[in-house]
C-alpha cells in the first residue's frame, strides 16, 4: 500500500521548505568518499577498453601537433578528446591517471547535480538519498564499461547539469550543457527533450526559447569552427551510415542488448523496483524524469550496437525517477533500495577489482614487440581494433585510420557479414592509400586473427604486404611484418 508523503517521517525527509545548515558540508564529503570509493577499480589497469586506447592516441597525435577530423579522426566529437589533451599535458602522457581522476570528478559532479535536483524538489532526505543512489549504480555494468574513462562518463555530468538549469529555468545555460553534453558524445543530446517539456511546462516565452537555442548552437558551432567545419559534420553526423546498421548481425547484436540490459537490471536491482511499484502514481510529478529516461533510451537504441557503456546513460534518470518513488514509498522500502543497491555496488566493485583483461594482455605483448623492432621515430601499422597498441608501444600510426574498423566496418561488434573494403568509411581507402604510400610503415602488425577483416580479404592492402613486407615473426597470433628494404639500381 502507498503512504502519502509526510511532514515529518521516520525516514528522514524533510518538506522542501525546511534547510538545515550545513547540509552540503555533510554531504558532499560523503559522496567524494563514494565517488572514489566506486571508481577505485578504474585505477587497477593502464586500460580499460579501446576506446580509452583511442582517446590516449588520439590525445598524443593532438598535443605533437594534429588536427582534429583531419590528421586524426574519430566518429566523436571533440570535447574528450581535448579533455585527454589537457590531462596529458598536465600530467604526462604516459598513464591515464590523470583522466581517471578527472572521471572520479565527473561522477562526483553528477551525484551533485542530481542530489540538488530532488533537493529542491522533494526536500533534503531525497537530495541525500538521490546522490548517493546514483553513485552506487553507476558502476551497475561490466567492469570495462563502467570503469573506463571514455565518453559516456564526461557526458552525463553536463546531462544532469543541463536538467538542473532548466529546472531553475536558466534557458541560456540549459542550451550551452546540452551542446556540452553533445559535444561529449553526440547521443547526449538527447536530454534537450525534458529541457524543452520544462520550457513549454514552465510557461517560456519565446525569448526563453531563442536563449535555450542560442546556447545550444553556439558552443557546437564553435567546435566546428576550431576544428574544421566540413570534417566536424562529416566525422559526427553524416560519415557514420554503414556503422549505424545492424543488417547482417542482428543474432549477435540482440544477444549483446540482452546481455548488458540484464546486467544494467542487476546493477539498477534497487532502484527499478520502487520506480515499478509507483509507475502510474502521478503524484511523484516526474514527467520530465520519464521522459529524459525515454529519450536516453532511444540514444542508447541509436545505431544498434547496445555496448554496455551506451547503457550508463540512464541511470541518472533511473537514480532520480526512485527517489520520487521512495519519497511516496514506506520507509522500509527507501531502507531496503538503499541495502540492495549497497549490496550490488559491491558486487560489482568485487568484479572490477578482480576481473581478467585478456585483449589488454594481448596487446601489451604485441605492443612489447612493437617497441622491440622499431626505433621512436618510426611509423607501424596495427591493423586490427586495439588502437591502444599504439600508445603501450609509444608508437606513430602510419595513418590517421587509427582501427581497420574504419576501413572495413567491423568496428560496432561486426560478427562478419556487412564487413570489408566497400563498407569503409566514405573516402577513407584513397586517403589510407596515400598515407601508406608518403608514410610506409617499418613495420605492419596484422592484429586481424582470423577476423574477417584480415589484410588477405582485402586485395590492396593484400598486395603490399605481398611486395614490400616480409614476414618478421607472430606474438600471441599477431603477425608482424617488416618492411624490405628498397633496392635501387
Amino acid at each position: 500500500m502507498l503512504a502519502e508523503p509526510l511532514v515529518s517521517s521516520p525516514s528522514g525527509y524533510e518538506p522542501a521548505g525546511v534547510r538545515p545548515s550545513g547540509y552540503w558540508t555533510r554531504l558532499l564529503p560523503a559522496l567524494a568518499v563514494l565517488a572514489c570509493v566506486t571508481r577505485i577499480p578504474s585505477f587497477r589497469l593502464p586500460l580499460w577498453n579501446p576506446d580509452e586506447g583511442y582517446l590516449a592516441v588520439q590525445a598524443r597525435l593532438l598535443a605533437a601537433g594534429g588536427s582534429l577530423y583531419e590528421t586524426v579522426v574519430d566518429r566523436k566529437p571533440p570535447l574528450v578528446p581535448w579533455l585527454y589533451q589537457g590531462a596529458f599535458t598536465l600530467f604526462g602522457d604516459g598513464s591515464l591517471t590523470g583522466v581517471r581522476v578527472c572521471a572520479v570528478l565527473a561522477q562526483l559532479l553528477t551525484a551533485v547535480l542530481l542530489a540538488s535536483l530532488a533537493r529542491r524538489r522533494w526536500g533534503d532526505g531525497p537530495g541525500r538519498f538521490a546522490g548517493v543512489l546514483y553513485l552506487l549504480s553507476s558502476i551497475g555494468l561490466h567492469p570495462e564499461d563502467a570503469q573506463a574513462a571514455a565518453f559516456e562518463i564526461f557526458m552525463l555530468p553536463c546531462t544532469a547539469a543541463a536538467m538542473w538549469c532548466a529546472d531553475r529555468g536558466r534557458w541560456g545555460a540549459a542550451g550551452a550543457t546540452v551542446a556540452c553534453a553533445a559535444l561529449a558524445k553526440q547521443t547526449g543530446g538527447a536530454v534537450v527533450v525534458p529541457v524543452l517539456w520544462l520550457l513549454w511546462r514552465g510557461g517560456g516565452s519565446r525569448k526563453d526559447l531563442v536563449r535555450l537555442g542560442v546556447g545550444a548552437v553556439l558552443p557546437v558551432l564553435g567546435a566546428a569552427l576550431v576544428t574544421d567545419p566540413a570534417g566536424f559534420l562529416f566525422w559526427t553526423v553524416t560519415g557514420s551510415g554503414a556503422y549505424a546498421s545492424f543488417a547482417g548481425s542482428e543474432l549477435h547484436i540482440a544477444g549483446r542488448a540482452l546481455t548488458n540490459t540484464t546486467i544494467l537490471g542487476v546493477g539498477c536491482a534497487g532502484l527499478i523496483p520502487p520506480v515499478v511499484r509507483v509507475l502510474r502514481v502521478a503524484r511523484t510529478g516526474a514527467a520530465d524524469l520519464w521522459l529524459w529516461l525515454a529519450s536516453s533510451a532511444v540514444a542508447v537504441l541509436l545505431g544498434f550496437h547496445f555496448f554496455g557503456h551506451y547503457f550508463l546513460q540512464l541511470t541518472p534518470p533511473l537514480s532520480l525517477l526512485a527517489t520520487a518513488a521512495l519519497q511516496i514509498l514506506p520507509f522500509a522500502r527507501l531502507a531496503t533500495a538503499l541495502l540492495t543497491s549497497a549490496c550490488c555496488c559491491a558486487l560489482f566493485l568485487s568484479w572490477g577489482l578482480l576481473a581478467p583483461r585478456p585483449d589488454l594482455a594481448h596487446a601489451a605483448r604485441v605492443a612489447a614487440a612493437v617497441a622491440q623492432r622499431t626505433a621512436p621515430g618510426e611509423r607501424v601499422l596495427v591493423w586490427g581494433i586495439h588502437p591502444e597498441t599504439y600508445w603501450l608501444a609509444d608508437r606513430v600510426p602510419a595513418t590517421r585510420y587509427l582501427t581497420a574498423g574504419l576501413l572495413t566496418n567491423y568496428s560496432g561488434g561486426r560478427d562478419g557479414p556487412r564487413v570489408g573494403e566497400k563498407y569503409a568509411v566514405e573516402g577513407a581507402w584513397p586517403v589510407f592509400r596515400e598515407e601508406l604510400t608518403a608514410h610506409a610503415p617499418a613495420l605492419f602488425v596484422d592484429d586481424s586473427r582470423g577476423k574477417p577483416y584480415a589484410p588477405q580479404r582485402l586485395p590492396w592492402l593484400g598486395r603490399l604486404l605481398a611486395a614490400e613486407y616480409e614476414r618478421a615473426g607472430l606474438v600471441d597470433g599477431a603477425v608482424l611484418y617488416a618492411r624490405v628494404p628498397q633496392r635501387w639500381p
